[in-house]
């Protein structure tokens, strides 16, 4: 049977609350997962939960409330909030009235193979979460196999990331590197680095190399790349800015170089 909680001093609830913030997600290696279809990913990829809250009056989805019953018949602990305390504990408005506190994963550069990874991208110290969760929605729609974060930057686990990401950041590793041992390792990898810079030369439409495995490196959003990254770049392609803006948003720009790119495999 599920556990009633009622209270906002309970421990439980006050370490939901305390995972909004990044100091509580590094100290436990914890983060949540709010809504029916996050939920549900993490789930079916296997992720570790801690804990499956929900709130009766807010979940109406058979769907979600399998969601609960599955889980705790695994053993997993399972919770039932009111629905005042699950709006305080939530992080969006509107919420679904499911959420789940899950054990974050980390994979490094010495787990991914050129065998299994062969096209990707990468983001240089990415500084809005939302473009960095949207980057991963878009790699799993383009069937890409994973994302660098490069040289810090947003932290991955940020509720705005997981959001974004629309439950792709379960089935698409990040790994967090530096810059320097990134380069290092797809040089040794043979991968392909093709940057993105308004200063570039060749048109993305005109790039035509079909090579795998393959990387997209994208700079930051207000510096772009530097001399230095770009010059360890096999290529950097610019695209066409024909309106008086002089830039796309990073995720946006993404979108369109990764499509292009997915095009020519």
């Amino acid at each position: 049977m599920p556990e009633l909680i009622s209270s906002y001093a309970n421990p439980l609830v006050k370490q939901i609350r305390s995972l909004h913030q990044k100091k509580a997600r590094q100290e436990t290696g914890l983060f949540l997962v709010e809504g029916i279809h996050p939920v549900g990913e993490a789930i079916e990829a296997g992720w570790q939960l801690d804990v499956l809250v929900y709130a009766p009056e807010l979940l109406t989805s058979d769907f979600a409330h399998g969601l609960v019953d599955g889980q705790s018949r695994l053993g997993v602990r399972c919770v039932s909030l009111p629905r005042e305390l699950f709006d305080a504990v939530a992080g969006k408005d509107n919420p679904q009235g499911i959420l789940a506190v899950v054990h974050q994963r980390h994979t490094f550069l010495e787990d991914i193979s050129p065998e299994f990874f062969t096209f990707g991208a990468a983001a240089v110290s990415p500084q809005d979460p939302g473009n960095v969760g949207t980057i991963l929605r878009t790699l799993e729609a383009v069937g890409a196999d994973g994302l660098f974060i490069l040289d810090g930057g947003v932290e991955l686990y940020h509720p705005s990331v997981v959001r974004a990401s629309m439950g792709a950041i379960f089935w698409k590793p990040v790994v967090q590197a530096s810059f320097g041992d990134f380069d290092s390792w797809r040089q040794k990898n043979g991968y392909f680095l093709v940057g993105s810079s308004s200063h570039a030369s060749t048109d993305y439409r005109d790039f035509l190399h079909d090579a795998r495995p393959l990387i997209l490196l994208l700079g930051n959003e207000q510096k772009g790349l530097t001399q230095l990254q770009a010059g360890a770049c096999d290529v950097v392609v610019s695209m066409p800015m024909k309106g008086r803006g002089s830039s796309l948003n990073l995720a946006v720009a993404a979108g369109v170089l990764l499509y292009q790119m997915i095009e020519k495999k």
